[in-house]
């Protein structure tokens, strides 16, 4: 605890930190900044911090949820991309030891390495992402196998919905499948634009994924996996016969496979489950 700090989370100490460093929203890099401390509080609870567990925060901006997650007793590493801030954070985050700025762009990081995690430790990240930038982040995390034990993301509502759709809704998607390959999320809390300043033209919400242990579904080829369903979503309106040549495959091979693992020959990507995805997937192997 830093008493002696005020709770940046709040529209006047924000106001007084871009005038008093001479910063304005950065649109390039979809910089909003969040004035709700509730919305604060809300994050850090819904990523379920204990005291010395390190957490991963990627964009901190001028400290915003840092202060909440270091109030909270965690190990924060908070890696920001715009070269300005560093600065601004040493004086905003002055005497919070459980802090680390790491600048930097989070794609291009060892992140193991920039944790300085031990064999067998685990992370949470937690994260007011760039929502440009929000699935490639997301799913590079994902993808590289890190020991995350928790990922919690504030993202524009359209994205959350995606990330949590199920079969046949027309947001469920590549991105649905891959998220929830991985982990097993769920949407927490909306957050309205005048939580942020400046406030944005979309809703936001926020999104907590416990990743699993093993993914949902072991298919026999992952690569192949998710190059066929992304194929599957390429063209919504197209059946998976026409849909999957965009995966390089042949509608005869595309028929076998189909009636192999017991999908009909005129469905569509958005009604098939992970499971049969990875059936689907797996036809195609033998």
């Amino acid at each position: 605890m830093n008493a002696s700090m005020p709770i940046i989370a709040n529209p006047a100490v924000t106001r007084h930190i871009l005038s008093a460093f001479h910063l304005r929203a950065s649109k390039r890099l979809g910089q909003n900044f969040l004035v709700d401390a509730s919305v604060v509080q809300g994050i850090v609870a819904a990523a379920e911090v204990t005291a010395g567990e390190t957490v991963l925060e990627i964009g901190p901006g001028i400290g915003t949820l840092t202060q909440g997650l270091a109030e909270a007793g965690a190990r924060v590493v908070a890696v920001e991309i715009d070269k300005k801030l560093p600065a601004v954070l040493a004086e905003t985050l002055r005497g919070y030891e459980n802090v680390t700025i790491v600048p930097g762009d989070i794609l291009k990081l060892n992140i193991v390495e920039t944790l300085g995690l031990s064999p067998g430790e685990t992370f949470k990240v937690v994260a007011n992402l760039p929502y440009y930038i929000t699935t490639p982040i997301i799913m590079t995390l994902l993808e590289q196998r890190l020991p995350i034990e928790r990922l919690v993301t504030m993202v524009q509502k359209e994205v959350a919905v995606r990330m949590t759709a199920r079969p046949g809704s027309k947001e469920y998607g590549a991105l649905s499948i891959a998220v929830q390959y991985f982990t097993e999320p769920c949407m927490v809390m909306d957050v309205p634009p005048r939580a942020f300043l400046p406030a944005p033209e979309v809703r936001s919400t926020v999104v907590a994924c416990t990743v699993r242990d093993v993914p949902r579904v072991q298919p026999h080829d992952e690569r192949f996996f998710f190059r066929l369903t992304r194929a599957a979503f390429g063209q919504r309106r197209k059946t998976l016969v026409n849909a999957l040549t965009g995966a390089g495959l042949t509608k005869e091979a595309i028929r076998a496979a189909l009636a192999a693992a017991g999908v009909p020959e005129n469905a569509r990507g958005e009604q098939l489950s992970l499971e049969a995805f990875a059936r689907l997937a797996d036809a195609f192997q033998r």
